[in-house]
């Protein structure tokens, strides 16, 4: 979010070639209470002062001798790749306003100054353009967040495969081992033999049971080896 105090504590640049303006701007700005205000008199300065600074606000004069406002802003252009021309003009020419406008620039300030609508479009503008950059700064952050978990997918999914590859090579082998080599190696392990005897000592009992003589009541005829149930 952007609050008051990120906006005036923006970085604001006045360019204008008459030294009054310059001052009477920065007075204004600097009463409402900005804190962060720069200015030159040299137009050609400008885009090696932005390139350097990044300044979220110039107040631009369009008519000056050695380079206008126009020059300024098409220089600024090359810098600016996404197309954001941070421009407020300043001009005392009604017929400049459209065509700085269609040239890039943002709003504009009529000459001679007025303090409250200098204040008010100005503040408009860095609210403006600071809202710009931090919902920039955010899908940048989603994008990094993105990727990232991109990333993680795939080292899972890479994991996932393996344990799988693995597995089937297991139950291939299995599906190659004999019964019978099985039960050869159950019989000689000797901890399974042993089992076995222990079984037979502790008297659990295996299915048929053994024969039993019959009691000596019954007839010679009938002597056979009986059954238990």
């Amino acid at each position: 979010m952007v609050d008051s105090a990120d906006i005036f504590n923006a970085k604001v640049l006045v360019v204008d070639d008459q030294e009054a303006n310059i001052l009477l701007l920065e007075r204004i700005l600097s009463g409402a209470g900005y804190l962060s205000v720069a200015s030159t008199l040299d137009p050609r300065a400008v885009c090696e002062l932005h390139r350097k600074n990044r300044y979220d606000l110039i107040l631009l004069d369009l008519q000056m001798p050695a380079m206008d406002g126009f020059e300024v802003m098409e220089g600024l252009k090359e810098i600016e790749k996404g197309g954001y021309l941070p421009v407020l003009v300043i001009t005392a020419q009604p017929d400049h306003k459209l065509r700085a406008l269609r040239a890039g620039a943002k709003d504009f300030v009529s000459k001679p100054f007025d303090l409250a609508e200098v204040v008010t479009r100005v503040h408009n503008m860095l609210e403006v353009r600071l809202y710009a950059k931090a919902l920039e700064q955010t899908v940048q952050e989603l994008e990094a967040s993105r990727e990232l978990i991109r990333g993680k997918n795939d080292e899972l999914k890479k994991l996932f495969d393996q344990v799988v590859a693995e597995r089937k090579v297991s139950e291939r082998l299995a599906l190659h081992v004999p019964p019978n080599s099985i039960a050869e190696r159950l019989q000689a392990r000797p901890d399974v033999t042993a089992d076995s005897r222990r079984s037979r000592r502790s008297g659990i009992r295996t299915w048929p049971p053994p024969a039993r003589p019959c009691p000596r009541s019954i007839t010679r005829r009938r002597r056979r080896t009986c059954r238990s149930t």
